[in-house]
C-alpha cells in the first residue's frame, strides 16, 4: 500500500473525523436514504449535500467561524427557523405513515417529484440546521488549525461528506426488496418523523 503511505496523516485524520461527525442518522441522512430508496434524483440529491458540506468544511478551514461570533443573531435565527422547518417536516412524515399506501416497485418511478422541490428541500435540510455550522465550520475548522497543513485536512472531511452521502444514496436500492412492502414505508416515515421532531425539539430546547 506505498500510496496510502504516502498520504499525509491530517487527510486521514479529516476523513475520519469528517465521517463520525455525519454518520449518525439526522435530518439530512433520513431524506438522503428516501430518495435513495425511490431511486429519485440520487446523483443530486448527494451531491447537493456533500457539495454544501464542502463548502462549509471551506468556510470553517479559513478562518469563518468567527463570523458567527461578530453577528450573534445569526444562531438564533438559524436556531428557530431550522427548528420550525423539521417540526414542519416530521409532521409530513408522519401523516405519509398514518396514510399509508405506499410500496416501492423495481424498476418504476411512480409519483416521481420534480427535481426543483427535492432539492430546495433537501438544501433546507443542510442550511437550517445550525448543527452543521457547529460540526462543520466551529469544530472542523478549529481541529484543522491544530495541524500544519490544514486545507489537507479540511479535504479529508470533504472526501468523507461525498463517500458518505453517495455511498447512502447509492447503497440505499439494496433495501429496495424490503420496501416493496407498504408496512416497511411506513415505519421509515414515522421514524423519519420521530427523528425531525427530536432535532427540531432539541434545537428549541439549546
Amino acid at each position: 500500500m506505498p500510496l496510502l503511505t504516502s498520504l499525509p496523516p491530517s487527510l486521514f485524520a479529516g476523513f475520519g473525523l469528517g465521517f463520525s461527525l455525519i454518520l449518525a442518522i439526522g435530518a439530512q441522512n433520513a431524506f438522503v436514504l428516501r430518495q435513495g430508496l425511490r431511486r429519485q434524483h440520487v446523483f443530486w440529491v448527494c451531491l447537493a449535500c456533500a457539495g454544501s458540506d464542502a463548502l462549509l468544511i471551506a468556510a470553517g478551514v479559513l478562518g469563518f467561524g468567527s463570523l458567527a461570533v461578530a453577528f450573534p443573531w445569526f444562531e438564533p435565527v438559524m436556531r428557530f427557523g431550522g427548528a420550525a422547518f423539521l417540526a414542519w417536516y416530521g409532521a409530513r412524515s408522519l401523516l405519509a405513515a398514518w396514510r399509508g399506501g405506499e410500496r416501492l416497485d423495481a424498476g418504476q418511478d411512480a409519483g416521481k417529484r420534480p427535481l426543483l422541490p427535492v432539492l430546495t428541500t433537501v438544501l433546507a435540510l443542510t442550511w437550517l440546521n445550525p448543527h452543521v455550522y457547529l460540526d462543520t465550520v466551529v469544530l472542523l475548522g478549529s481541529i484543522s488549525a491544530q495541524y500544519a497543513d490544514p486545507l489537507v485536512f479540511g479535504l479529508g472531511a470533504m472526501l468523507a461528506s461525498f463517500t458518505f452521502f453517495f455511498s447512502l444514496g447509492y447503497g440505499a436500492s439494496l433495501l429496495a426488496p424490503v420496501f416493496a412492502r407498504p408496512g416497511a414505508w411506513q415505519v421509515l416515515d414515522v421514524l423519519v418523523g420521530l427523528t425531525m421532531w427530536a432535532i427540531s425539539l432539541k434545537l428549541l430546547l439549546m
